[in-house]
């Protein structure tokens, strides 16, 4: 597609009115495609061990995927609370995306002493210090973390960051997972900001959570089949880490780029260039 400036039309409440997008915002929504389109998780880990992922995967005990799943599930409904309470509202800082990663990689690595059992007990850990780095890229962003919908919207990265290459386009995609969650987003949003996010908040907030988790856990299990790989210890386990951090602050700072231009330029006109750029690559795809 041409990085020409793009115009659509967009009705408001007195006629249809035509927009454009600056083509610098068309530039980072067409980085932010790729970003949430083209999963690299597996393809980082397979680097760190030099065995592709999916012998890896195979290794993993059935009994701790589910194990995985409820990890994720409770560390995602505990850790928010405690990642956003130290955050401050002025946007003169940029996000800490460096230290971050370090503090991933310090609680990877003492992790990784234990094997599987030190993955479940580090995860809570490492699952705050994801949300708060999250947190920091949103209100980088332009957003107000204190928002119940800012929070969410942080939880709901998690469920962008189990894409694999063999999902089907159409139900995890993006919008397909932005969809997908969109009505339980909407009916938790009163929920949390009543009673907050934590692990007593009511039943839609919790169905919330174990859809994110569902497709948290896939990392996770990614992640966990890597560290049985015998080449993995302690400092492997750091390193793993910090490639965790990193695979979800990239797909966090495309998440929030989008908003940011959903904020700017309306949903539905975004939503159109975004889905062009997928009709662009569909059709590079096919013609190889």
């Amino acid at each position: 597609m041409s990085r020409a400036t793009q115009t659509n039309t967009r009705p408001n409440r007195a006629s249809a009115v035509p927009i454009s997008i600056e083509k610098r915002d068309l530039e980072k929504l067409e980085a932010a495609y790729y970003t949430l389109e083209h999963p690299s998780l597996a393809v980082r880990l397979s680097n760190v061990v030099g065995t592709p992922i999916e012998i890896a995967y195979h290794l993993l005990p059935k009994k701790w995927y589910r194990r995985i799943h409820h990890a994720a599930e409770k560390g995602i409904s505990k850790a928010l609370r405690t990642a956003v309470s130290t955050m401050r509202r002025d946007h003169e800082l940029s996000a800490h995306e460096a230290y971050f990663k370090v503090l991933a990689a310090g609680s990877g690595g003492a992790g990784g002493f234990f094997g599987l059992p030190g993955l479940l007990l580090e995860l809570p850990v490492t699952t705050t210090l994801m949300l708060r780095g999250i947190a920091e890229i949103a209100r980088d962003e332009g957003e107000d973390v204190f928002d119940p919908e800012t929070q969410l919207a942080c939880v709901e990265c998690f469920a962008l960051g189990g894409k694999t290459e063999m999902d089907d386009a159409a139900d995890t995609g993006y919008y397909g997972v932005r969809l997908a969650l969109s009505a339980y987003m909407t009916a938790a949003m009163a929920d949390v900001a009543a009673h907050g996010f934590t692990a007593d908040s009511g039943p839609i907030v919790m169905k919330l959570i174990n859809a994110i988790a569902s497709r948290f856990g896939i990392a996770i299990s990614q992640r966990a089949a890597v560290q049985l790989m015998p080449i993995v210890g302690a400092v492997s386990g750091g390193a793993l880490n910090a490639i965790f951090m990193h695979h979800f602050q990239h797909l966090a700072r495309a998440h929030f780029t989008v908003r940011r231009l959903e904020r700017k330029y309306g949903e539905e006109f975004v939503r159109v260039q975004y889905e062009a750029f997928e009709k662009a690559d569909q059709l590079r795809r096919s013609s190889r």
